[in-house]
């Protein structure tokens, strides 16, 4: 069985004074950017059987948003998801490649497509960590950046648990804007 991984960076994020950096919003291009990744989500990717967001307030309020367009009930404090199970997981934040892995690997077996809302450098560095081939087209548009509310979609041909270096396949990569 196919399954997938899609790898969201959460949207832009400003920085008000006195804000940590756990805490702080999405900026306006941000809160755009978010619903923008939610459609292209809804027309490449199409159902999520598990959602995994950091529990730092832009990627939750990423989250939020894209499930709008996705086509998700989700609320900026509290992730309730009606069509795929979502969990704010404190582990994503500021996390490294190998914290990462172990979240995806501890995935429901069930769930073939799942979404991972997070941070970089951690977002980038699991995806290269991942990935043994890439499509070109892909590969080319993440070896330029891996932005704000960047998106990879990886397919994986192991179960969650076996997940390891280098066995999935980039299929896809682009950078919604709202």
């Amino acid at each position: 069985m196919i399954r997938r991984l899609v790898v969201l960076r959460h949207a832009k994020s400003s920085y008000p004074p006195g804000v940590i950096d756990h805490d702080r919003p999405l900026a306006p291009r941000g809160v755009l950017d978010a619903g923008a990744a939610g459609a292209w989500l809804r027309e490449h990717v199409g159902s999520l059987d598990q959602v995994v967001v950091s529990s730092a307030r832009r990627a939750r309020d990423t989250w939020a948003l894209a499930a709008r367009e996705v086509g998700s009930s989700a609320t900026a404090g509290n992730v309730v998801d009606a069509t795929s199970p979502s969990t704010i997981d404190p582990r994503i934040y500021d996390a490294t490649a190998a914290t990462l892995l172990e979240v995806v690997r501890g995935l429901p077996e069930t769930a073939t497509t799942a979404l991972l809302v997070g941070h970089n450098p951690g977002c980038e560095d699991l995806v290269d960590l991942l990935v043994r081939e890439r499509e070109p087209e892909a590969a080319a548009a993440l070896a330029r950046k891996y932005p704000t509310s960047g998106i990879a979609v990886l397919e994986i041909d192991t179960t969650w648990g076996s997940l390891a270096s280098r066995t999935a396949r980039l299929v896809e990569f682009a950078v919604p804007r709202g």
